[in-house]
């Protein structure tokens, strides 16, 4: 079996929400949608990435309210994050789990880890976290077959958002 994450950059807060309400209107359950965005108000406990530690004390329900308020503001395992060299970002959704993970790696964790981690080839994961110093947001979403990847792209499409990309990521066979 294979999963399929499309992955896009909205570069608005209310894109971003547009974008979420249609993914869930498309029946794309909350656990399987991601965001991750900058924290700019800086109102959130947050969650100290170093080299040799995964964060600490990221907190579920940080972001309620204010900028993630509303329909990203529900999403699964949200949380906040300092990353050296972006800055606090809020992510929410499997995301935050690969975010966590990939910080253990200290240089080669942060987001381009989490994002290669998740099956985005490298250079993708630079130039997303390039956007997200630059304010954007990242949304993803897990898809189960084809015409879910097909209808989570048109959604970005249609709402959009920039660099729409997929990426899969097969199971192994069990023995």
């Amino acid at each position: 079996m294979s999963k399929t994450q499309v992955f896009c950059i909205a570069k608005s807060h209310s894109q971003a929400e547009q974008i979420v309400e249609r993914l869930q209107a498309a029946n794309f359950p909350k656990e399987e949608i991601s965001i991750l965005l900058p924290d700019t108000e800086g109102k959130h406990d947050i969650g100290h990435v170093k080299a040799t530690k995964a964060p600490e004390g990221a907190t579920t329900g940080a972001a309620t309210g204010g900028l993630t308020g509303g329909v990203i503001g529900l999403l699964a395992g949200i949380g906040a994050l300092a990353i050296p060299g972006v800055g606090p970002l809020i992510a929410a959704g499997p995301i935050m789990a690969a975010l966590s993970g990939a910080a253990i790696g200290g240089a080669t964790g942060g987001i381009v880890g989490g994002l290669i981690g998740l099956g985005i080839p490298e250079i993708e994961a630079k130039r997303y976290e390039e956007k997200l110093k630059a304010g954007n947001y990242l949304i993803a979403v897990h898809t189960h077959d084809s015409d879910q990847e097909d209808t989570a792209k048109k959604i970005y499409k249609d709402a959009g958002a920039e660099d729409v990309t997929s990426s899969s990521m097969s199971s192994t066979p069990k023995k």
